[in-house]
């Protein structure tokens, strides 16, 4: 029998389980037919390993190179030379099976010599080395080295990441421990009472986590060694009580970068062959070149940027496929292949309506911020959508280019934008009911129909009632007049109205054109340019105490006024950064008892923001002046008045200014006023709660030119909660030098910022 056929004898010999009185089996060699086996003695029966630790050989813990050498196949025993030991299998795996496995029955050997007597097995030519299995042999096994010296980062008290401590080793660690704190798993359990299987279960979502953060900064080599309770560095230092699983069980995570990979080549497709401007500024706005940082984040961003460069450059049907990367670890690098397919340059044309006796085509184009020719961008497509929910008559809008001319000979094609819409609830009925210390009680009512003359045009029927307070009026609005955000409104009111300072009956008609801000559309300067007539009957109020009646005075008044505002703050009703100044001019002409005044009515105002950290800083002045006549001569409601939450706070509406030898409110010709106030942010409800101390200054004057005879003060604290439609502000003030009829403490309560 050759050498292969007896050691495949030998491993069939264990196959049947030895009795009690079976001899012991015999050697792997050859047997003569009449020779007789020996009486052996039985081995004792190897131990059943418990776990796994004792499969493994003690001098495999000891020496583990030595150990693996010797358990290697000789070259010459493959080759088909006998052990030289009699009675030794030359195979170590069937030695160990044969000193497992016991003997077959003496009658069973001879029929196994003879089955396997011309048994052999033909040995393979070696194969010629192959150098590419060479090198993926290289990288599966890569040679290990001792540890780099980490840096410990403690996230929480059960948890700890290791850095390595080189300078420049991991550049991205600040940037990736805020976003592991985001998005760990184990950090939820910060202050819980869990158990060591809950941490362990978290700690293997954690170590994942981290894994997949190391690839997306390009780290594809980085390994990230997970230990609970302490584990190598705590046995290294010898500390037994903080590995303690039982008593307060943690998880470090030490992270071994390695290489930080690098973009290899990079394919955009039909856009890679694109030239011109265009092409530069695409490729500008991708902005990722061979050799960056294989950052996975930076691929979504900039193909976000790509893909508005696109729509801004004049591209509206592009398209952008799936990034995919394809990762080179024997270059340490990723080539990046994003298929773009432009699609052809447009030109705007025109603005269809889908529904054009709601909303008119004409109209629509009105709002819109371009001309047919100029080039597609994508950013007033946007905008055009906004204006047309801005209007408040539709529920649901979509903007959908459509060719109407290809792109031929260089020359940009041309699409229209298809407006298609869901008509809103035009009709609207609002009401109130509130109380005031200074107003009394009051009960509002308004009747709106918001398109009833097409486009945009709205009536308006508004009533109250009160204490002090009684006013009708009708009114036509039309927004969009003849351009966006134009708006130009007519009222006829009727109004008895009783102030601190004023009792006054009057009819009127205003008409206005402006140019305003709103919420969603905030305009660096914006206009208003109106007119109004007056019948009035007024005069000033009775003095509290006194049952006088004061003779009242007709005024008939002709007025056009114009304002312009220039806002260069960052948020219409809550701003901490920039400016704004508002200037008011108002020529009048007064007649009362057959004599006619002319006079001038002007008014500034502006008001800054600084931000402080957690804080803003915020002041206001206005300054205020009629010219042309003495106060006296110009009717009680378009005299200068100060005081109350919008002006001095700590005083009533009016109640700052000169008064006559009865106590009352006469008003002046001309007033200054001064705020100051710091907007300081608290943790209460996330951040929506700011606490508001503040002080206001004001004066009023007989004369045309201030004299600071009448000053008066206020100080206090508000509070602001900020919600999605502005802050609500509540202030409360004391004067700080009150007259002897001013209240102690005066409460303001408003939507949005004092100013």
């Amino acid at each position: 029998m050759s050498h292969t056929g007896a050691a495949l004898a030998a491993q069939a010999e264990q196959v049947q389980p030895a009795q009690a009185n079976d001899p012991a089996p015999i050697a792997a060699t050859d047997p003569e037919p009449s020779q007789q086996p020996q009486e052996m003695p039985l081995p004792e029966p190897a131990p059943v390993p418990r776990t796994l630790d004792d499969l493994i050989p003690p001098e495999a813990v000891d020496d583990p190179e030595a150990w693996a050498a010797a358990g290697s196949v000789d070259a010459g025993e493959v080759s088909g030379e006998a052990s030289a030991e009699p009675g030794v299998l030359d195979d170590p795996i069937s030695q160990e099976l044969a000193d497992l496995l016991p003997p077959p029955p003496p009658g069973l050997q001879p029929a196994l010599d003879a089955a396997f007597a011309d048994f052999a097995v033909d040995m393979p030519e070696p194969l010629e080395p192959d150098p590419e299995v060479e090198s993926l042999a290289s990288i599966a096994a890569p040679v290990l080295g001792d540890l780099p010296e980490l840096a410990d980062v403690r996230i929480d008290d059960t948890l700890v990441l290791g850095f390595p401590a080189a300078e420049g080793a991991f550049p991205e660690r600040r940037e990736f421990i805020a976003r592991f704190r985001e998005l760990s798993t184990l950090r939820q359990l910060e202050g819980d009472q869990s158990s060591v299987q809950q941490i362990g279960a978290r700690a293997r979502a954690d170590a994942e986590l981290l894994d997949n953060m190391l690839r997306t900064y390009g780290y594809y080599s980085g390994e990230v060694v997970r230990q609970l309770s302490g584990g190598r560095r705590e046995r290294e230092n010898g500390d037994q009580t903080a590995g303690d699983i039982a008593g307060e069980p943690s998880v470090r995570f030490d992270l071994l970068p390695g290489t930080r990979y690098s973009v290899g080549r990079v394919d955009l497709g039909p856009l890679s062959r694109m030239s011109g401007e265009d092409a530069e500024r695409l490729l500008a706005a991708f902005a990722i070149q061979p050799g960056d940082p294989l950052y996975a984040d930076r691929f979504e961003d900039r193909g976000i940027e790509l893909r508005v460069a696109l729509g801004e450059t004049g591209y509206p049907f592009a398209k952008l496929a799936e990034p995919e990367l394809l990762i080179d670890h024997a270059r340490a690098e990723g080539d990046l292949s994003l298929a773009v397919e432009p699609g052809g340059k447009y030109a705007f044309g025109g603005v269809v309506s889908g529904d054009p006796a709601f909303l008119s085509s004409r109209h629509l184009s009105r709002i819109a911020r371009f001309e047919p020719g100029d080039v597609y961008r994508q950013s007033l497509e946007t905008d055009l959508r906004r204006a047309i929910i801005a209007t408040g008559l539709v529920s649901s809008v979509t903007v959908t280019p459509r060719e109407i001319a290809p792109p031929s000979a260089g020359e940009p094609g041309e699409v229209a934008l298809d407006v298609a819409f869901e008509r809103a609830p035009v009709r609207t009925i609002a009401g109130a009911i509130g109380y005031g210390t200074e107003d009394g009680f009051k009960v509002e009512g308004r009747w709106e129909h918001r398109n009833l003359f097409p486009p945009e045009g709205a009536l308006r029927l508004r009533g109250t009632i009160g204490t002090r307070e009684a006013l009708g009026s009708i009114g036509v609005r039309r927004n969009n007049f003849r351009g966006r955000d134009q708006v130009l409104t007519a009222d006829i009111f009727a109004s008895d109205i009783q102030t601190l300072a004023v009792d006054s009956r009057t009819i009127g008609v205003r008409t206005t054109f402006e140019k305003v801000s709103n919420i969603l559309f905030q305009k660096p300067i914006s206009w208003q340019l109106g007119g109004e007539v007056l019948y009035t009957d007024e005069r000033n109020r009775r003095v509290r105490g006194f049952a006088i009646d004061l003779p009242r005075q007709t005024y008939l008044i002709g007025s056009l006024f114009g304002s312009l505002t220039l806002d260069e703050s960052d948020d219409l009703l809550d701003p901490t950064t920039g400016y704004r100044a508002t200037l008011f001019l108002a020529p009048e002409v007064s007649r009362s008892q057959g004599n006619e005044t002319f006079y001038l009515r002007a008014q500034a105002d502006a008001s800054a923001y600084k931000s402080l950290g957690s804080a803003v800083l915020a002041g206001r002045v206005r300054a205020a002046t009629i010219q042309g006549a003495r106060f006296f001569e110009v009717a009680p409601s378009r005299r200068l008045y100060s005081g109350g939450g919008g002006s001095v706070r700590g005083y009533g509406f009016q109640g700052v200014g000169p008064q006559n030898d009865r106590g009352e409110p006469t008003g002046g010709a001309s007033l200054v006023e001064v705020s100051l106030e710091a907007r300081i942010e608290t943790p209460l409800f996330d951040g929506a709660v700011e606490v508001v101390p503040f002080f206001d200054a004001g004066t009023v004057s007989l004369g045309s030119t201030p004299d600071f005879r009448f000053i008066s003060y206020g100080a206090g604290i508000g509070v602001r909660y900020k919600t999605t439609f502005g802050p609500i502000r509540v202030d409360v003030a004391t004067p700080l030098n009150p007259g002897p009829f001013d209240s102690p403490v005066v409460v303001y309560v408003s939507l949005g910022q004092a100013f």
